[in-house]
């Protein structure tokens, strides 16, 4: 359908005038680049032509081989007795990844898009629970019901996605595991890109990185984004802005200063989409299967958000054998639905057709919202190497530290209207200025840890165990009440001792046979809105066992790593959205459970085929609540089941040399869209879906041109039902182009 209405003229001329003019800064910098610039370092794909004239893309990181987001240190991920997957910059460069919900798509154990295509945040589970975002090692600042800040993947060189609990080295992580993005850093080599794109619902977007050195002691790296686009939703309108600089200082070959630094905002209008009554999506109505585009929200919604991080990496070897590392960064985060009306109530009438509104009005209500987090995080670390005899260690000890303050505050303004959901017109707002009246959290907790690791090398077999003690204060003050009202500030302190032991053992063929145990210690922000106390924090446990093979042996042009693994986890004190007429309650649902196993395998092969293949089974069920009908019940949004492969071609030889093409299919089961309780006695399943992708690319020498499809058949389903007016359409078609340009 036509999104003129969602996209005018004047804000398409700005949008094309900052798009050109970022387009002529970056343009100019490359130009200079070519002329004194060389090689990557294979830090992204690299196209060359062959003195044949074959056309070769080196794609040298696409497999990964390590990742210190396992173990703070250099220790491979074949020697990690732990499942991690790395989704590296020439995987997401490659297949197109726009955002972190795209890029675990082919992905075990990660499931994503449960609210369709969100614009806002990454929102995805891992073995069945919400993880927890860092970036380059630190924790982000999370708000009180989200733990994604959304800063857009163009800025991260990897994404990687440690599985189980991850307390040992982190402190402040769920039983599921955590999230890593990682920097792009400053290179001593000058390169960089160009990339613009354009596609569904005037999706257009440019970006730009550039990189190399100022001095000889200093390099620098600028990246920048700018995006303007619908949605498949009407009236839907985005943009974002990034800018991300650092630069790497070198004292000496032994001492570097990287400080880091990423600023971004994002302005959404026309609401998000979802909350969709379930008849007219997942159930029949007698007037029809809602569309897709169909906006219950209000061309009057707005959400901003302004984002920003400053800190630094700072390392210094005192010999081969000893090293000291120092991350810190402040950073601050905000966001604002001053006008934020959705479909709360959902049909009105459904038992009288000789009423107006059978089956066709739904209710609307205003909730506006806005939250501040500013959060502090430093973690200092020592790493050695020592030999005792026959043994070999790789000793790590670190302290870290954070603070976060978060502050919350609300509005809610029930039933102020209702609209035909097959022919909405958006009525004025009763109260414009509703302002957020009501606290919904103001809170400050502080976090120290202290923590160790040894992996001890016997022949072949490597044995990891290390322990953490954390202190947790916080400070709090009571929630649902007026802001400005006098209230009582509450304390609350915590002490835990978490821990990780397990042994790997890897034959000369490159096949490492792992067992482990790892615990987690979460401490949790909020207030539970049942029992009026402030969240306890949750624990966890789980027992993992496996095989990994990183092909050591094959030839040198053949990459690939393998993964297969088998988990058990339970977590106690489990926090949840409870579905409400105000939608920001929350309460701990006692115990869970969650088992499965996971295959994944990623392999790159003659510099010509990729192959990305997952499955991934999981069995989660509550096993303790306050609510008995919870128990029992799975958990929400974990598919027992899902199944996926991407594989990918590239021409070297002939006329069509540089021409590549690549499919993909990936199925995943339904899952529960909630847990059952007072507010929602009846629990909606999402349905299954299996979704087609496809690729058509060409690359030469500077140059890089493709088409990315996503669900390619354009397949309509209904992705997630947390309510009988909580319904979420998946993403449907989206086709993209894109051209960048390498020097």
């Amino acid at each position: 359908m036509s999104r003129s209405h969602g996209f005018t003229p004047q804000r398409r001329h700005g949008a094309m005038t900052g798009l050109l003019a970022l387009a002529a800064s970056l343009a100019a910098t490359a130009a200079t680049a070519q002329a004194t610039g060389g090689p990557d370092e294979g830090t992204t794909p690299e196209t060359t032509r062959t003195t044949v004239g074959e056309i070769v893309v080196t794609a040298r990181n696409f497999v990964p081989t390590g990742a210190g987001t396992a173990t703070k240190t250099s220790i491979p991920l074949i020697q990690t007795p732990q499942s991690i997957s790395v989704i590296t910059r020439d995987q997401i460069d490659l297949l197109n990844f726009l955002d972190v919900q795209q890029s675990v798509r082919y992905t075990a154990g990660v499931f994503g898009e449960n609210y369709g295509p969100d614009l806002r945040y990454d929102f995805i589970t891992v073995r069945g629970f919400t993880p927890k975002q860092y970036i380059d090692g630190l924790v982000t600042p999370i708000t009180t019901t989200i733990y994604s800040t959304g800063v857009d993947l163009y800025a991260f060189q990897s994404l990687d996605i440690l599985k189980g609990p991850a307390s040992v080295l982190y402190g402040n992580a769920p039983p599921g595991g955590i999230f890593n993005e990682v920097s792009r850093r400053a290179s001593d080599h000058l390169n960089g890109e160009i990339e613009a794109k354009y596609g569904s619902n005037d999706f257009a977007e440019i970006a730009g990185t550039v990189t190399g050195p100022i001095t000889s002691w200093l390099d620098g790296r600028l990246t920048v984004l700018y995006r303007d686009q619908d949605d498949e939703v009407s009236y839907v309108h985005a943009k974002r802005l990034l800018v991300a600089p650092t630069v790497t200082i070198k004292f000496d070959d032994h001492t570097k200063l990287t400080p880091l630094l990423y600023y971004q905002y994002d302005k959404i209008t026309g609401g998000e989409g979802g909350f969709l009554p379930v008849y007219g999506t997942l159930l029949p109505n007698p007037n029809g299967q809602l569309s897709r585009s169909t906006n219950l929200d209000s061309p009057a919604d707005v959400y901003e958000r302004d984002q920003y991080a400053i800190g630094y990496e700072f390392t210094h070897e005192f010999s081969p054998w000893l090293k000291f590392t120092s991350n810190l960064k402040y950073s601050h985060y905000h966001e604002g639905t001053p006008v934020g009306i959705y479909d709360s109530g959902g049909l009105v009438n459904t038992t009288d057709p000789t009423m107006p509104g059978y089956y066709t009005s739904v209710l609307q209500s205003n909730f506006t919202y806005a939250e501040r987090v500013a959060s502090f995080a430093t973690d200092n670390r020592l790493d050695a190497t020592a030999d005792t005899g026959p043994l070999s260690h790789k000793l790590l000890v670190g302290v870290d530290y954070r603070q976060v303050r978060n502050d919350a505050d609300y509005g809610f303004d029930y039933g102020t209207a209702t609209i035909n959901a097959y022919a909405p017109t958006y009525p004025a707002l009763a109260t414009p200025n509703f302002g957020y009246p009501t606290r919904y959290n103001d809170q400050t907790i502080e976090q120290t840890g202290v923590y160790f690791q040894d992996q001890i090398k016997y022949g072949q077999f490597y044995l990891m165990g290390g322990g953490r003690y954390d202190w947790l204060d916080s400070r709090y003050l009571a929630p649902y009440t007026a802001v400005g009202t006098p209230t009582t500030t509450s304390t609350q302190s915590e002490g835990k001792f978490t821990y990780r032991v397990g042994l790997t053992y890897i034959t000369s063929g490159g096949i490492a046979p792992y067992i482990s145990y790892a615990t987690s210690f979460e401490p949790q922000i909020g207030q539970d809105s049942v029992t009026m106390q402030p969240f306890k924090p949750s624990e966890g446990q789980q027992v993992e066992g496996g095989v990994k093979y990183d092909a050591r042996g094959l030839p040198s042009d053949i990459k690939l790593f393998v993964t297969a693994a088998i988990f058990d986890i339970h977590q106690t004190n489990v926090v949840s959205t409870v579905p409400s007429v105000s939608p920001v309650f929350g309460t701990a649902s006692g115990e869970v459970e969650v088992y499965g196993g996971e295959l994944e395998l990623v392999s790159r092969i003659h510099e010509q085929l990729t192959i990305n293949a997952a499955y991934s089974y999981n069995h989660s069920k509550v096993l303790q609540s306050n609510t008995p009908a919870e128990i029992g019940q799975p958990l929400p949004t974990t598919p027992e089941n899902k199944v996926s492969l991407f594989v990918d071609y590239t021409l070297r030889k002939g006329m069509l040399a540089g021409l590549g093409y690549g499919a993909g299919v990936r199925y995943t089961d339904g899952s529960a869209g909630s847990l059952p309780g007072a507010f929602n006695p009846v629990v909606y399943d999402g349905q299954s879906s299996t979704l087609f992708d496809a690729i058509l690319h060409y690359d030469m020498p500077g140059w890089r041109f493709a088409v990315n499809a996503s669900n390619l058949l354009d397949k309509t389903y209904v992705a997630r039902c947390s309510g009988t007016n909580g319904c979420f359409y998946g993403a449907g078609r989206q086709v993209i182009g894109t051209i960048t340009k390498k020097f």
